[in-house]
């Protein structure tokens, strides 16, 4: 059985985000950890440029994913935890080059917070897949 995806009629239909999912019984899950911009190395990767710090968190997510057998079609939900003075359009962009035109985005919750695990972090990505 696949995963659904929940749009009803007189609720926003957006194409970066699904209102809920449906997961099947029995369904593989992932959860995946908070990515934030760091490299392989443990350094942060563009200091104090939001979009680099979101390229680097997601290229991080798509590799557990592919590590788990998963792709970017797998997630059901995703949660963006960011600095709460970002300019949350470039981090936006750059989530979009990712996705592209995929159907089916994954659920999504975001929150600004004053501040993340260290000052130099200025987004952090966490996020679930359903896995085949």
């Amino acid at each position: 059985m696949p995963v659904e995806h929940v749009n009803p009629d007189g609720v926003y239909k957006s194409p970066v985000f699904s209102q809920g999912i449906i997961l099947p019984a029995g369904a593989r899950i992932l959860l995946i950890g908070g990515q934030n911009g760091v490299n392989e190395k443990g350094e942060i990767v563009g200091k104090g440029d939001v979009a680099a710090q979101t390229k680097q968190a997601l290229d991080n997510l798509q590799k557990v994913l592919a590590a788990a057998g998963g792709r970017l079609e797998d997630l059901v939900k995703t949660t963006i935890i960011m600095q709460q003075d970002i300019d949350l359009g470039a981090a936006f962009g750059v989530w979009m080059s990712v996705w592209g035109q995929r159907p089916n985005p994954p659920t999504v919750t975001g929150f600004r917070v004053a501040g993340l695990a260290n000052p130099d972090f200025l987004i952090e990505i966490e996020a679930q897949a359903a896995l085949p």
